[in-house]
């Protein structure tokens, strides 16, 4: 019995060499690039996550990032000043991040913006049934305000949705102009 134990303790420490230089002869750029893919998704979910969490964070802003490598790039359009350093510096503090892009555009500060933001708002999310979407800590339509102009971001579920978002801020008074860029969730999986 213990010539077997022996013999088998015998085979498989002859083998672990053998293993281990068929996994070192892969090539090493194979490894590399699923290691890169990996770290890059790891990374996308963390920066979301630090721009989610930024206390200031609303629905009258809309931040966008986009990750190559270990390089972030910061867009889209804040109605504080102060959210865009912070959204730089909640970025650059996560580990593996070598450098950040701040593209962010900070709205012009206007007592009539503000006041379409607020009529916007109660308007799209008063409605009957889209109310749900105002339900998350963070909702899902986004209201950007930039001199009259009305711009709407996000996720919605249906069609109609979309459309009735669109509507309702167009009835908004002293709106010029909105641009419905809300994307229907069903078209975003494709």
């Amino acid at each position: 019995m213990t010539k077997r134990i022996r013999a088998l303790l015998i085979a498989l420490l002859a083998a672990i060499p053998l293993a281990a230089n068929s996994f070192a002869s892969q090539p090493a750029q194979e490894k590399g690039k699923r290691d890169e893919k990996k770290f890059e998704e790891k990374l996308k979910k963390e920066v979301r996550h630090q721009l989610v969490m930024l206390p200031w964070f609303s629905v009258f802003d809309n931040l966008e990032y986009q990750v190559e490598g270990d390089k972030v790039t910061l867009s889209g359009s804040v109605a504080r000043p102060s959210l865009k350093s912070d959204a730089e510096a909640a970025v650059k503090s996560i580990e593996g991040v070598a450098s950040v892009t701040n593209n962010i555009e900070v709205l012009p500060l206007s007592p009539m913006d503000d006041q379409i933001r607020r009529a916007t708002y109660h308007a799209i999310y008063g409605e009957a049934g889209m109310w749900r979407y105002a339900m998350s800590a963070l909702p899902a339509i986004h209201i950007i305000v930039k001199n009259g102009n009305v711009m709407l971001e996000g996720v919605v579920d249906n069609e109609m949705d979309k459309n009735l978002a669109n509507l309702r801020a167009n009835q908004v008074p002293n709106v010029f102009s909105v641009k419905n860029n809300l994307v229907v969730a069903a078209s975003e999986k494709k």
